[in-house]
């Protein structure tokens, strides 16, 4: 399986998307139309070992709705992740059967050899 959880409106995941053949041969979920369900979210979490590595906390809610201030646990992690799009940290990109999350250089670099480009 290939597949891309990502944001069309962010310019970071375009450009990471570009980058990896121009999302060819992925199946592209736009989380903002599709959000994860909960399946997708526990294939994520068994792949990277927590709900905890998988959320964005730059996200703006993140701050606003106080969460900075609080020890969340696996399951707060998972239900934020669930209720609002913009908790998943992006992209989160499986190549067959190991999953790549966050835009960070070493991040796409594995990515993209996994992929050998």
């Amino acid at each position: 399986m290939r597949k891309i959880y990502h944001l069309s409106t962010c310019n970071t995941c375009q450009r990471i998307i570009g980058e990896l053949n121009d999302g060819e041969g992925f199946e592209l979920q736009d989380i903002k139309i599709q959000n994860i369900n909960p399946k997708q979210l526990d294939f994520l979490h068994s792949k990277v070992g927590s709900y905890e590595n998988l959320f964005n906390r730059r996200a703006m809610k993140y701050r606003a709705m106080g969460l900075h201030e609080k020890v969340l646990s696996e399951q707060e992690y998972r239900d934020l992740i669930l209720g609002e799009y913009t908790f998943l940290k992006r992209p989160a990109i499986i190549i067959d059967d190991e999953v790549f999350v966050g835009n960070a250089k070493k991040t796409v670099a594995a990515a993209k050899g996994k992929m050998g480009l």
